[in-house]
């Protein structure tokens, strides 16, 4: 049989661009992190938050929302899903044209969360977006549950959409190194780019990252939180250095840290009043200052601020 990449039109038009000297609107461009970066994080509903926000000013939204799982007084909503198409439909809104959604969910939650599983999000959302399904992440972790009438889970998956065609998307930063003796069998291959073999592998849809166990140094009391480098990665990958990351579910505040050592803005917000002390954790977990960009953080949103007009 042959290799049907070789009749993939988008795949020959990306390569010819390449040749060309040409960029895709979908790769990456190089740029420098800001002199300082500006943050928001606010105690406040989830609507009322994107309400705020000017249409269009957003680079990439990380979006891990509630299980509907009873997990907690804010885990229990007895319309999911009419509560979700809310606030989906005004990620929709203030997205860029170049911007990305990441929603986070798990289709082994659907017996307990009925609709607010991630199966009824990605069908509501064909239906009613034009978000454009770009990747279904599988986040592979060593750990977890035991079970005896079911095969033990060991991922969750992760939905990343694009606003449109012209999505961000920065493969470089978030590649794979090859050890030296890959890398070497590699260099005698004439089929592949020089350039790219040192720049080391694509990470694949499938990513193997561990979970934070109850001892994790990283903890900060939230029972939900995400280690910082599967939002690291996303962060990375999905956004350019200077645009705006919205976390409308800010939960461990794991992605205000984040957006801060990666030079990129942020506008967090959770209804919870104990947003504020997980913050204070996080942020005691920053590396040494000069490492990146000085910072600051406000509990006051400004829809005129200059963040939101650089996309």
């Amino acid at each position: 049989m042959s290799n049907r990449s070789h009749r993939n039109r988008g795949l020959m038009s990306m390569n010819a661009m390449r040749r060309d000297g040409t960029a895709h609107s979908s790769e990456t461009i190089g740029e420098e992190p800001p002199e300082k970066t500006a943050h928001v994080v606010l105690k406040t509903d989830c609507i009322d938050l994107l309400a705020a926000i000017p249409d269009g000013s957003v680079q990439l939204i990380v979006c891990d929302p509630p299980y509907n799982i009873r997990l907690a007084h804010w885990d229990d909503r007895d319309d999911y899903l009419a509560w979700a198409a809310r606030w989906l439909a005004e990620a929709e809104r203030v997205l860029a044209p170049t911007g990305n959604l990441v929603l986070f969910g798990g289709l082994q939650y659907q017996g307990e969360a009925g609709s607010g599983d991630l199966l009824s999000l990605l069908s509501h959302l064909r239906v009613h977006s034009g978000l454009r399904l770009v990747n279904l992440i599988v986040w592979n972790y060593p750990s977890g549950m035991s079970a005896q009438r079911f095969f033990a889970n060991r991922h969750e998956e992760i939905a990343w959409f694009g606003r449109t065609p012209r999505y961000y998307f920065d493969l470089d930063a978030v590649r794979e190194p090859y050890d030296e003796a890959t890398r070497a069998t590699y260099r005698k291959d004439r089929r592949l780019r020089p350039e790219t073999v040192e720049k080391g592998r694509n990470p694949t849809n499938v990513w193997r990252l561990p979970r934070l166990n109850g001892n994790a140094r990283e903890r900060v009391g939230h029972p939900t939180q995400k280690p910082a480098a599967l939002i690291r990665r996303i962060v990375r990958a999905l956004s350019a250095p200077g645009t705006v990351v919205l976390d409308f579910f800010a939960g461990s505040a794991v992605v205000t840290r984040v957006a801060i050592e990666e030079g990129r803005h942020s506008v967090c917000g959770d209804a919870e009043e104990t947003l504020a002390g997980y913050l204070k954790a996080q942020l005691a977990q920053l590396p040494p200052e000069g490492t990146y960009p000085p910072y600051g953080i406000t509990d006051s949103l400004d829809p005129a601020h200059p963040i939101f007009t650089g996309l």
